[in-house]
């Protein structure tokens, strides 16, 4: 029976907030991208930048990771690095980035319990760490539109299987919009609004239209 003396204004702990999570990116680098074939990869580089722009508005904790990288897969993908300029990149041998220990240090140093996972492929890089970290009792947040599989079934089956497993499927905007949550926060506003501009496609046309209605409107 539930409780009503319980109940009041107040946000669920199962929120992501900019003082529980750390983003971590895996392996978004030319070669990896190629072999992509379960959604537009221009649009999957676009959401993957608008993720990492969340995460440096809320200053949220971000580790970022390659594999393989001068010897096959390639560099961080420029628009992934250029958000995160002097930031180090963990480069691995391991398809799984939990069996890399450089990687589950700069994880625990955080000390975040939530994980904002993204990257490619979906079925091999993702599922792998994911069930890792959610196997050592972390919650774990896979960006959907920021990952990538080889096809639409091995994408979907990879989310299918995190999923079960407790992962929780999410997207960029999704993620930027639940950091905000509260339209009053004026010291993220501004940049909140510029990352949906750039990034958010229709949404972001919306915002450029109504500002330019209310700018006329405040002018006149």
């Amino acid at each position: 029976m539930m409780d009503f003396t319980q109940v009041k204004a107040a946000p669920s702990p199962d929120l992501l907030t900019p003082d529980n999570a750390v983003m971590l990116f895996v392996d978004h680098q030319p070669q990896m991208f190629f072999g992509v074939g379960s959604g537009d990869r221009t649009a999957i580089i676009n959401s993957t930048v608008g993720l990492a722009k969340a995460a440096r508005a809320f200053d949220v904790p971000v580790v970022l990771t390659t594999v393989a990288a001068e010897s096959f897969s390639g560099p961080l993908l420029p628009q992934l690095a250029e958000v995160f300029p002097k930031h180090e990149v963990l480069d691995r041998t391991s398809m799984n980035a939990w069996e890399d220990a450089a990687v589950v240090e700069a994880v625990k140093a955080t000390g975040r319990t939530k994980i904002v996972l993204s990257g490619l492929w979906t079925e091999v890089c993702l599922v792998l760490p994911a069930l890792s970290a959610l196997g050592q009792g972390y919650e774990v947040y896979v960006v959907a539109d920021a990952s990538g599989g080889v096809s639409p079934a091995a994408h979907e089956h990879a989310l299918q299987r995190m999923t079960a497993a407790g992962a929780v499927p999410v997207t960029w905007v999704q993620v930027l919009l639940e950091l905000q949550r509260d339209w009053a926060r004026q010291e993220s506003y501004g940049a909140v609004m510029e990352i949906v501009k750039e990034h958010a496609g229709s949404y972001g046309l919306g915002v450029v239209y109504a500002q330019s209605i209310l700018g006329a409107h405040a002018a006149g």
